[in-house]
């Protein structure tokens, strides 16, 4: 298994992405999107690991109409400094656009299964919220998504599986924000919320300050259950 760099056509133009695909070449597909670090080595290896487990993974560039190509890390100020400013210039209603042509991308690709579904981590949490309303993702995870709450009245578009990791001492996400997500979305038939009330922002992330294996393994056992039974095609 080797992953590679691909061009994805959307709406507003080309774009690069990171495919990683299963041993077997054949597999249901997982777009994977981004935390505020652009294509790093950590959404790389998140494809790999799920190209391991028997899915096509591709992870799209959605900084691309900002600065093409960034791949940081969370380890110095100055590449936080720049992290966070690339989130304050990005656009979610266009990156969403880029979102449903990687979806399209996917499916169209040579081995899958025609299932296709996503998952996001921080900045991408929030798009995996937003590809659940406003794509045909055919099942979607989130990760300690922020800024949920400003779009909850887009929850009634919401019509195949989502599920939402919750970190209950994010910092990014105040308890009054995750009290409006659990109301405005508990009610609802496709959505799953899962709190993990001792972990901070980002727990999952290997290597990461708040890492936490132990929360991180049981949100990932949840996601690969998650994914294997809804992105089934029998």
């Amino acid at each position: 298994m080797t992953g590679q760099d691909i061009r994805i056509t959307g709406p507003a133009g080309e774009f690069s992405a990171y495919l990683a695909k299963p041993a077997s070449g054949t597999g249901p597909g997982i777009v994977v999107l981004q935390e505020i670090f652009g294509v790093n080595h950590v959404m790389r290896e998140m494809c790999d690991r799920l190209a391991s487990q028997g899915f096509i993974a591709v992870c799209p560039d959605l900084f691309w109409r900002i600065e093409p190509g960034v791949d940081i890390t969370d380890k110095s100020q100055a590449e936080l400094n720049k992290a966070f400013d690339l989130m304050g210039k990005f656009n979610p209603d266009t990156g969403i656009e880029d979102v449903q042509a990687t979806l399209d991308h996917v499916r169209k690709m040579d081995g899958c299964t025609g299932k296709v579904g996503a998952i996001g981590f921080c900045l991408g949490g929030l798009m995996a919220y937003l590809t659940a309303a406003r794509t045909d993702s055919d099942a979607t995870v989130g990760y300690y998504g922020v800024n949920i709450p400003n779009f909850l009245d887009e929850a009634g578009k919401i019509s195949k599986p989502l599920m939402l990791h919750i970190a209950g001492r994010d910092e990014f996400v105040p308890p009054e924000s995750q009290a409006a997500m659990h109301t405005g979305l508990d009610p609802h038939r496709q959505v799953t919320l899962h709190d993990y009330p001792d972990d901070e922002h980002a727990f999952s992330r290997i290597e990461g300050a708040h890492y936490n294996p132990e929360s991180a393994h049981l949100a990932d056992s949840r996601t690969l259950e998650f994914f294997r039974k809804n992105l089934r095609t029998e």
